[in-house]
């Protein structure tokens, strides 16, 4: 089990990284010599991802899955519909004393530190603290079940996305957006935080970065 997890675990990384490309096919013998492991943790390994939706059946190993237009505006809908809910919780949460400062303080450093590098044009630095901050406010929300179903939806809009992101994009008006949905989790406004938190995930429908 601790082999398949952490088989599942590395190849998960690799593929939302861009070492593997969406419609690449891999095999188990040749993710068993990446990984050097042999090739049952490997296949297990390949059950579980299919089971997150980054790789397919494909013969005798899998190919990761690239969403079309409509999966991929499906998934958006209902990472927003999350990210509402998520940070809908955080600010109730906050608002009744049950947040930490140190937490707090760690979501506004997140929040800092995406801006600086989206502004900076720093596009891989971006995207982690970007996915940092939105990770931090599921967290905030307390609620694991939320939490991982995001988590998932993200590692596949990664990686179906990832051609077409441009650090250049809409670096403004995405850093607003994110001081507005910090400001209404910090003063405990919840239906402002889930309105924002909304019509941010939204408006990268079109645009295919965040």
């Amino acid at each position: 089990m601790q082999q398949t997890e952490s088989a599942r675990a590395k190849l998960r990384d690799l593929i939302v990284a861009g070492a593997y490309a969406p419609g690449q096919r891999l095999t188990e013998t040749e993710i068993a010599d990446a990984l050097a492991m042999s090739r049952t943790p490997v296949r297990e390994a390949f059950r579980a991802l299919i089971a997150d939706g980054l790789v397919r059946s494909a013969g005798r190993g899998v190919q990761v899955v690239a969403l079309d237009t409509a999966a991929l505006r499906h998934a958006y809908q209902v990472r927003a519909a999350l990210e509402a809910l998520t940070a809908e919780l955080a600010a109730t949460r906050h608002a009744q004393g049950r947040i930490a400062p140190a937490d707090l303080a760690a979501l506004v450093e997140d929040a800092e530190q995406a801006e600086a590098t989206t502004l900076a044009g720093d596009f891989a630095a971006a995207v982690t603290h970007n996915r940092r901050f939105h990770t931090r406010i599921a967290a905030l929300a307390a609620n694991p079940v939320a939490a991982a179903a995001l988590d998932r939806l993200w590692d596949q809009i990664v990686v179906s996305t990832r051609a077409s992101l441009d650090p250049r994009g809409r670096p403004a008006h995405v850093n607003v957006q994110h001081r507005e949905l910090l400001a209404a989790i910090r003063e405990g406004r919840a239906a402002d935080a889930a309105a924002a938190a909304r019509a941010h995930v939204m408006d990268t429908l079109g645009e295919g970065s965040d």
